[in-house]
């Protein structure tokens, strides 16, 4: 007996993903939880990059979740929870989002056939979008 091929595009470099979070739907998490849910989806680095002198940025952190989704949607893993403190959105010196990836994003990614991703987010008004884009394997 032969294994069925697998549905959909190969894994590695043309798998994009993308996604997009609404900051009205994060306030209202916020207010029925407060700011300590957002620990579970962010780390204590991103969630501090996340403040400004003025309190919170709401569009901040819907960047980061709409970039952890796309990142996680170009490892094409089905049947899988995303493994959101382990994929990691920092701000490089040039302001540029940056995916670092930890633990079991880093494996999956690895089992991809990737080295890393590559991001891209976006904010106006109510909304944040992010698109990710794997790095090959030098």
């Amino acid at each position: 007996m032969t294994a069925a091929a697998a549905p959909g595009p190969p894994a590695g470099w043309a798998n994009l993903g993308m996604d997009i979070v609404s900051a009205g739907r994060v306030r209202a998490m916020i207010d029925e939880h407060g700011e300590v849910f957002l620990l579970r989806m962010l780390t204590e680095r991103e969630l501090a990059d996340c403040h400004t002198v003025d309190g919170l940025d709401i569009l901040a952190v819907c960047g980061r979740i709409a970039a952890k989704e796309a990142a996680f949607k170009t490892l094409r893993v089905a049947d899988s929870i995303l493994p959101w403190l382990d994929i990691e959105v920092r701000r490089a010196p040039g302001g540029w989002p940056l995916i670092e990836l930890h633990g079991r994003a880093e494996a999956l990614a690895a089992r991809a056939g990737i080295s890393g991703i590559t991001v891209s987010i976006s904010h106006d008004v109510d909304y944040a979008v992010a698109v990710g884009a794997p790095v090959p394997v030098a």
